[in-house]
Parts: C-alpha cells; sequence; structure tokens
C-alpha cells in the first residue's frame, strides 16, 4: 500500500479528544499519513485534559504522551520557535503550529479551528487546513478496506473496558467526526 506522502500537525484540539487522537493515530500507524506535533501541543492538550477531567492522573497522561512519541518517534518538530514571530494569524497563540508545519514541511494541518488557519494565507505555504472530520474522510478515500481494517484493529485495543463498534461510532460523532461516522458505519 503506497500513499501520497502526506505530513500532518496535529493541533492539540485534535489530540485531546481520545476517540479522535486514537482514530488520527491508528491512520498514521498505518501508513496513511505522518503525524507532527510539538512539545508545546503536547502540553496543551494534555493540561486542557488534566483541568477537564479529574478522574485522570498526570501520570496516567504521560504515559499516553510517552506510548505517542515511543510509537512515532519523528512525531516531534523542534526548531520552530525562530519563525514564530514572523507569522500572522488571527490568534496569535496559534503561530506556534503554523511555524511546526512549516519546519516540518507539513502538507496539512488537523484542526478544528479552522478560522484560525485561513486557508487561502495558509495555502502560502503549501499547507491545507483540514477540520478531522474531512482529514480522516480523505484519508479513507485512499483505502476503504483498509480504512475499515484499521478502525477495527483500533476497536480491538479498546480492551479496558472494551467498547462496542456502535459506542465508537457514537463518540466520534460526539466529537464532531459524522461524516467519518457513516464511511466507517
Amino acid at each position: 500500500m503506497t500513499f501520497a506522502k502526506r505530513i500532518a500537525v496535529l493541533d492539540a484540539n485534535v489530540l485531546y479528544p481520545a476517540p479522535v487522537r486514537d482514530l488520527l493515530l491508528s491512520f498514521a500507524d498505518a501508513k496513511f499519513f505522518q503525524p507532527k506535533w510539538t512539545k508545546k501541543i503536547q502540553q496543551e492538550w494534555t493540561k486542557n485534559l488534566l483541568a477537564n477531567r479529574p478522574d485522570l492522573t498526570e501520570r496516567a497522561i504521560e504515559r499516553t504522551v510517552k506510548a505517542m512519541n515511543v510509537a512515532f518517534p519523528d512525531a516531534e518538530v523542534s526548531r520552530y520557535t525562530g519563525i514564530i514571530d514572523d507569522l500572522i494569524l488571527p490568534d496569535p497563540d496559534d503561530r506556534h503550529v503554523l511555524a511546526a508545519a512549516i519546519k516540518a514541511e507539513a502538507t496539512h494541518i488537523v484542526t478544528t479551528n479552522i478560522k484560525d488557519f485561513p486557508r487561502k494565507q495558509i495555502a502560502e505555504y503549501g499547507i491545507q487546513v483540514d477540520h478531522p472530520d474531512d482529514f480522516v474522510k480523505d484519508l479513507i478515500g485512499l483505502d476503504y478496506a483498509t480504512s475499515l481494517l484499521v478502525f477495527d484493529t483500533m476497536i480491538s485495543r479498546l480492551r479496558h473496558p472494551p467498547i462496542s463498534r456502535k459506542d465508537v461510532l457514537t463518540m466520534l460523532e460526539r466529537c464532531g467526526l459524522p461524516v467519518t461516522v457513516k464511511l466507517l458505519a
């Protein structure tokens, strides 16, 4: 299976919800794309998750981050901060994401904050901004049969506690991925 070289910076807001993170990283593990993030992105989603989920421990989330970095040893982008001040975005706090994408020579930024990354402006860097639902829909379109296997493999890893296919689809829909859910159902 050979796919076009897709390199995607995953914004904190798509790493925060476990169902979306698991789905994206399952597709990355199957070589549909190469994921990228920074320490700052990792810190942002983990900080917010800890603040909103008192039932989770910092140690458990650190294990997740470590597992991500072990599974994708080339994912962490570094040496991108030098260009942050030269970038202009509607929300200056998002410049680090664009800077990481430029440094990583990313083809995509996957984020739910589409408005904070004006497509025309980002396109100047050869980068496409996608909502995770659109990004995954495009990945599924590359190879539908393999996409279903990727999804089934992801579900089979959910053992503590086990989660049914239907429940995972419901969670993905709640996370704002209705098109993805229709394609995987």
